[in-house]
C-alpha cells in the first residue's frame, strides 16, 4: 500500500486541472500527491472521439490553466490534437500520471480518518479524494421493449466509428438522441445512407439567439440546481439547446432534421411507434448520452434518494473528504477548470486542519491555490 494526502482519479481537463493547482499548491506529485487515469493514453475522453470530429468542429474546448492549445490544425481529429495537448501538459508540469489504473473502489481505511482507493496496481491510503472520472466509461442504452429482437447492429455514441463503416453505407439508420452528438452522427451519416429516421424523446430545441455570459450561468445554474437537491445530474447542454449553425440549417432544408417521437418498440427488422407505424432499420445508434463513472465510490453511500450525489461546492455532502470534479454543473471544459480549482483550495483547508496547523496557516495555502 502507499500512501499519500490526495489521490487525483481520472486525468481528463477536471483532473489535470486538479493535479495542477495541488501542484502549484507546493504539492509534489507521486509523493503529496497522485493522479490515477483509467485511460491508455493522456486526451481523457478525447481520445476515443470519432475521426471525423475534427479540432474545428469541437464546440467550447477550453484551454487548461496554465498552458493555451496554440497552433492547432482545425481539420485535425480531435482525438489526436487534445491528445497531443494533454501529453504534453503532463510532461510540462510533470503531474507523473499513472496509467491504465482501474480504480475498483474507494472505502474507509478504517483508521485515521483515512480513504483506501482499491486499484487494479495496488491500494492507495489517502486523506481526500479528487473524483474527475466523467462520464465516457458509462454510456447510457434506454431499455425498450422487443430491444433483443433486432437482427441489425446497434451502436452507441462511445462506439461510433465514423460514417464511413459498413454499419451506415447504404443502411437505413435510425439515430436516437437529441443533444449536439446525435445531430452531428444524423448529418454525416446522412450523407451516405439509404435512409435516416431522427427519433428523439422530447422535441429538439434549437437555439437561435446569442449566448453570452448571462445565459450562460442561468443554464448552469439550473443544473446545480438538481445536484443540490441530490439529482442525478443534468448536461448543460439539455438546458441551453443547440445552436442553429448554417450546417445545421442546410440540414433541415434537406429534410434531414424531420424529428419523429421516441418510438415504444424494436422489432426484428426496425421500431415501431404507439399507433403501429414503423420504420425498417438495419442499424440502430443510441446518441443517448452517458452517466457519471462514479460506481467506484458506492462503498462511501454518497448517493441521496434521488439518485444523484448532493454538493456543497465541489464536496461531497456526506462526505467532505470526497470532492466531484467535471460533475453536474462542473462538466463542461471550462468549469472543470474552476472546480478543480476549487477543489483544491477545500482540500487544502482540509490537510491544513487535519495536520493541526494554525488558521492563519490554513488561510495563506488556501490563497495560494
Amino acid at each position: 500500500m502507499e500512501t499519500v494526502e490526495v489521490v487525483v482519479i481520472g486525468a481528463g481537463q477536471a483532473g489535470l486541472s486538479s493535479a495542477y493547482h495541488l501542484r502549484r499548491t507546493g504539492l509534489v506529485p507521486g509523493t503529496d500527491f497522485v493522479v490515477l487515469d483509467h485511460s491508455p493514453a493522456p486526451g481523457g475522453a478525447w481520445q476515443f472521439r470519432w475521426p471525423t470530429l475534427t479540432y474545428g468542429r469541437v464546440h467550447g474546448m477550453h484551454a487548461l490553466p496554465g498552458m493555451e492549445l496554440t497552433g492547432a490544425d482545425a481539420g485535425r481529429p480531435s482525438a489526436e490534437v487534445i491528445g497531443e495537448y494533454f501529453r504534453t501538459y503532463e510532461h510540462v508540469f510533470d503531474l507523473r500520471v499513472r496509467r491504465p489504473v482501474d480504480v475498483r473502489e474507494v472505502r474507509e481505511a478504517g483508521h485515521g480518518g483515512r480513504l483506501l482507493v482499491r486499484t487494479s496496481e495496488g491500494d492507495w491510503s489517502t486523506r481526500t479524494v479528487i473524483n474527475a472520472t466523467g462520464t465516457w466509461d458509462r454510456p447510457f442504452w434506454p431499455r425498450v421493449q422487443g430491444q433483443e429482437l433486432f437482427r441489425g447492429r446497434q451502436l452507441h455514441t462511445a462506439q461510433y466509428p465514423g460514417p464511413s463503416a459498413d454499419a451506415f453505407v447504404d443502411k437505413r439508420v435510425v439515430v436516437v438522441g437529441g443533444g449536439t452528438s446525435a445531430v452531428q452522427h444524423l448529418m454525416e451519416i446522412a450523407e451516405v445512407a439509404r435512409e435516416t429516421v431522427w427519433v428523439t424523446r422530447r422535441p429538439p430545441l434549437f437555439r437561435t439567439g446569442g449566448f453570452g455570459p448571462q445565459e450562460g450561468r442561468a443554464a448552469v445554474a439550473l443544473v446545480e440546481e438538481r445536484v443540490r437537491r441530490g439529482l442525478p445530474p443534468q448536461s448543460v447542454v439539455s438546458v441551453t439547446g443547440l445552436p442553429m449553425t448554417e450546417e445545421l440549417r442546410h440540414a433541415r432544408e434537406r429534410g434531414v432534421l424531420e424529428r419523429r417521437p421516441m418510438f415504444s418498440s424494436v422489432t426484428a427488422d426496425g421500431v415501431q411507434w404507439a399507433d403501429g407505424s414503423r420504420a425498417a432499420a438495419d442499424t440502430i445508434l443510441w446518441a443517448t448520452g452517458f452517466r457519471p463513472a462514479i460506481d467506484h465510490l458506492a462503498p462511501l453511500r454518497l448517493r441521496e434518494s434521488g439518485g444523484g450525489i448532493r454538493l456543497d461546492g465541489t464536496r461531497a455532502a456526506r462526505d467532505p473528504r470526497v470532492h466531484l470534479v467535471g460533475y453536474g454543473p462542473s462538466a463542461s471544459t471550462i468549469g472543470a477548470n474552476r472546480a478543480g480549482r476549487a477543489a483544491v483550495r477545500d482540500v487544502r483547508n482540509l490537510l491544513a486542519t487535519a495536520a493541526g496547523t494554525s488558521d492563519s496557516d490554513a488561510s495563506a495555502a488556501q490563497s495560494a491555490a
